[in-house]
């Protein structure tokens, strides 16, 4: 969408993206998992997949260059973008405002990694739409699930790979603990594949998008407890779980004491269960602990 009904906004090309990179000596690094997506249409793409409207506060991890920023600028009522990167970060407002003069003055950049910075400089934003570092992508998403509570829904670029485990669902190949934790939040599905062409310089591995919408977190455990055991039970996710949660719970007896008080059959392996069957482990763990304090 156009500022204002008008004519499409000016976005990145190619050419643009490279002039940009030389101006500031730019030499994309995997460290930071600088990949720029410099295609139009994937961008437009993106944020109308996002459903993002002049309602939403867009928080934009790794902005890079600007491309995907300019276009939500172009939609969203206010964009909060976070770079690591001090030269993109510092170019980040000049270029939007050459890029095209039309877009509205609702731009704040954060300075800083995701990973760790506070969580009240990032506003109350209703949406995180990015194309997050591949290498810190999980850690970066599940942060920011956990530490802004104002987030409704997500559309985030990761790796193929990655998209697809956060997708999985219980019984697939490709479940594990990101599966689970992004479940822990709401609703995850993949929501299409980027091809490697779209990006400068072109990446050695496929992408794709992965889209969560919030639901209410499940009760009954608290979510530090529940990661807990999931940790424990995907650290060695081949084992039959009264064998994988046998150092979670103390012992094997132990862990077989929880699992049948969960209603979970010990023989069952973490790869199928859901959300709620760790719920369950992590609530009658607890309730075991207090019943032995009580004793």
């Amino acid at each position: 969408m156009a500022p204002d009904g008008a004519e499409q906004t000016a976005l990145l090309g190619a050419v643009r993206v490279r002039q940009l990179a030389t101006e500031l000596d730019l030499r994309p690094t995997k460290a930071l998992g600088q990949n720029f997506v410099h295609d139009a249409n994937t961008v437009r793409r993106i944020v109308a997949t996002a459903g993002v409207t002049r309602a939403d506060e867009v928080l934009e991890v790794g902005p890079g260059l600007g491309s995907l920023t300019i276009e939500l600028l172009a939609t969203a009522g206010r964009v909060t973008a976070v770079e690591i990167d001090e030269r993109l970060a510092g170019r980040l407002a000049q270029t939007v405002a050459e890029q095209d003069d039309r877009l509205p003055a609702s731009l704040t950049v954060v300075a800083g990694d995701a990973l760790t910075v506070p969580a009240a400089s990032l506003g109350r934003p209703s949406a995180l739409v990015a194309n997050l570092p591949y290498n810190i992508a999980v850690p970066v998403l599940l942060r920011l699930l956990a530490d802004v509570p104002s987030l409704r829904r997500v559309l985030v670029m990761v790796q193929a790979e990655v998209a697809d485990r956060l997708a999985a669902a219980p019984g697939s190949r490709v479940y594990g603990s990101p599966s689970v934790k992004a479940r822990w939040y709401g609703t995850v599905r993949r929501a299409g594949s980027i091809s490697r062409s779209v990006f400068w310089p072109t990446p050695n591995v496929g992408s794709a998008l992965v889209a969560l919408d919030r639901a209410p977190e499940p009760t009954g455990a608290d979510r530090d407890a529940v990661f807990a055991v999931v940790d424990a039970a995907f650290a060695q996710r081949r084992k039959m779980l009264r064998a994988a949660l046998a150092g979670w719970a103390g012992s094997a007896a132990a862990a077989i004491a929880v699992l049948e008080a969960a209603g979970v059959d010990p023989t069952r392996r973490g790869e199928t269960l859901d959300v709620a069957d760790y719920v369950a482990i992590a609530a009658a763990h607890a309730a075991g602990l207090t019943d032995a304090g009580a004793a």
